[in-house]
């Protein structure tokens, strides 16, 4: 019966951790590039914090850079019940959401919705 018991938990721990995925960590040009494969995803994305806007629609929006991509495709949109401070180095993680559509004519093409943030070096 132990025997038993202890190849159960060991199959249901192996079925668990084969559905537990870490999330991919992307560049912000990489994920412009690739939004379509990537929606509906988990993604990480490590930058710079350059604008908070806190409290927008019960979330905040927060826009980050990695230094890769040109003008708008060099930045890359979250929305998070946490917040953090402009020039914050982060890793952020989130679900990509492609083409929502707010109202009022905030249109997303691309949004991580979701976020959290970890203070990175």
């Amino acid at each position: 019966m132990k025997i038993t018991i202890h190849a159960l938990s060991a199959f249901l721990f192996a079925i668990f951790m084969s559905n537990a995925v870490a999330a991919e960590t992307v560049t912000v040009a990489d994920l412009h590039a690739k939004r379509a494969e990537l929606g509906g995803k988990e993604i990480t994305i490590i930058g710079e914090v350059i604008k908070v806007n806190n409290g927008i629609m019960r979330r905040n929006f927060i826009h980050l850079q990695d230094g890769t991509g040109i003008g708008e495709m060099g930045k890359m949109i979250f929305t998070s019940q946490q917040t953090v401070e402009v020039g914050d180095k982060v890793e952020a993680t989130g679900t990509v959401k492609l083409d929502t559509d707010f109202g009022m004519g905030y249109f997303y093409p691309t949004l991580i919705e979701q976020a959290t943030f970890k203070p990175t070096q």
